[in-house]
Order: C-alpha cells, then structure tokens, then sequence
C-alpha cells in the first residue's frame, strides 16, 4: 500500500489550546494542558495514522516574550518548529484583534512562504456575529490556505480541520509505527503528568519555577511500574508550599499524577515522589538543558 505522511507544526500563543487540540487529534492526552499560560515547554509530536496517512501534530511552546533562559528556550523551539514541515496550523481565540504574538507569528509563517492554515479556537464562546469579525479581520491581514473555525474542547471543526490537513500528506513511507501516538519518551511522559498536576494545584509562580526529574522508572515481573520523582522548585519558600501542611499537597499532587500515570500506562504505578531547591534554574544554562530542556 502507497503512503503518505504529513508533518504540522500546531503554533500560537501561551494558552491558546493548542495541546487540548494536539489532544484531542490523536484520540490520547499526550501533551498536558492547564489553565495558566506556558504549560507546554517542549515540542511534543502527537501521532495519527488514519489508512494510508500518517499525520503527526508537533505540539509547540506557547510563543511569548521570554524572560528568562527557559523563555528563550521555549521560543526558540516554536520559531524551529515551523521551518521545514508541510504545513503549519496558527491556533487563535475569537477575539477581533491581532496581538504581537499572533503578528509575530503569521511575519515568520509569510517571511518563509509557509503553507498556513487558521484554526480559529473557542468558537463554543462566541456568538457567530463575533466570529465572522474575527474571520474578515485574519483574512484581510495574511494569506492562509484555509480558515477554519473549530472547538478543540468539544471537537467541532476538527474532523474539518483534518481533511484539510490531508491536502498536504506527501507521499512517504510512516514515519512512526501505526499505533503509536507519541515520540515522547514513557519518562518524559510521566514528568509532565506530574508538572500537570502542580499547576492545576498551585498559583502564581510557584508552578512555572518547578521542573520534574524522573530518578526511577522500573517495571516488576507482575507488570507493575515504579517510579521516583524528584520536583524542583526555586525557592525554600515554594518548597514548603509544594509539600503543605503535613506533606497533605504534595500528597495530593502525586494521588492525582498516579491515576493519570496509570490511565497512560495501562497498569498500576506505585510513584514516589520529593522536592528540592535549585535556585534561580530557569536563568541557568546548565540546569535549563540539565531538566531535558535542550534544542
């Protein structure tokens, strides 16, 4: 049988929806997703093999001013990641105005003759009138190959948005095998359950100064998985925040990351997790590439 794969870059900017959509895509969370913006730090490709068609969704940072190294990191790997694939698809809010980020974005997409495609986001907020607003203001701004409305919660436009996608497969063997939904390592996966859960549980800064290390990942004769975690933070302060009163919300962190592991793994996990402070890493080279954050 002849095959075709495609290779799409999912851009735009921090907290856009760009992970529910690579999400939802593939049928499986493989990119985690949260409330507060710059929760994906890595380029994370989700993968959808659908007959002779392979398409896999490289899932980006969200792209911000950045302040600090893992900033830079983070916009670099956005800025890489629309550069020699066959198609890009720019994930926006129905809002009738274009933000630096958006303009940003769409000049690099324009300076690289890119093929684009706009995926207008969160339509399930908005009344139609809005829409069409924010539809004329895009198309008179840039040249996309298609505008499509979707809802990556719900799932409407999407199955559109695929079809369109197809358009751009190149004839080419599968690039992953066909049951697979993720490049991401089993361990980075189950370090980034587990950052999930501290930004769903904590506020402000203290989620975004955190990384997770994962010291232990081993497999028993009877199928059961042990893990180790280590998370690190950059202050004693968000230390003691991190394990709460009497250890009750790291505690409650890693219960919700386990039933997650599990849910991915398909098996049960024991998972074992401690806090440490590493200073000030985001502003360190060493550490940022230390923490598996590196081009």
């Amino acid at each position: 049988m002849a095959t075709k794969t495609a290779m799409i870059t999912i851009a735009g900017r921090p907290n856009v929806g760009k992970s529910t959509l690579t999400n939802y895509l593939v049928c499986e969370k493989i990119a985690i997703v949260s409330n507060k913006p710059q929760t994906t730090r890595n380029r994370i490709c989700g993968i959808l093999t659908r007959g002779d068609t392979q398409f896999v969704f490289v899932d980006t940072p969200g792209y911000h001013k950045p302040r600090t190294k893992l900033g830079d990191y983070m916009v670099n790997v956005t800025r890489d990641s629309i550069a020699d694939v066959d198609l890009t698809i720019l994930v926006v809010e129905p809002i009738a105005s274009i933000g630096p980020q958006e303009q940003g974005l769409i000049d690099q997409l324009s300076g690289r003759k890119c093929p684009a495609i706009l995926a207008i986001n969160k339509i399930d907020t908005v009344e139609k009138d809005r829409l069409l607003e924010v539809i004329a203001l895009y198309s008179q701004t840039a040249e996309f190959d298609a505008i499509i409305p979707i809802s990556a919660k719900t799932g409407d436009g999407v199955e559109e948005l695929l079809a369109e996608c197809r358009h751009y497969a190149v004839d080419s063997p599968f690039l992953f095998p066909e049951d697979s939904t993720t490049d991401q390592p089993e361990r980075q996966v189950m370090a980034e359950i587990i950052r999930e859960k501290i930004l769903w549980n904590l506020d402000r800064e203290i989620p975004h100064g955190t990384a997770v290390e994962i010291t232990k990942f081993s497999e028993r004769d009877n199928g059961i998985i042990d893990i180790d975690a280590t998370i690190y933070c950059e202050k004693a302060s968000h230390k003691g925040i991190i394990i709460g009163k009497h250890g009750d919300m790291l505690k409650k962190i890693s219960t919700m990351a386990r039933a997650d592991c599990e849910k991915f793994m398909g098996t049960k996990v024991f998972l074992t997790t401690w806090v440490k402070v590493k200073e000030n890493w985001r502003d360190s080279d060493f550490l940022v590439r230390n923490f598996g954050y590196s081009e």
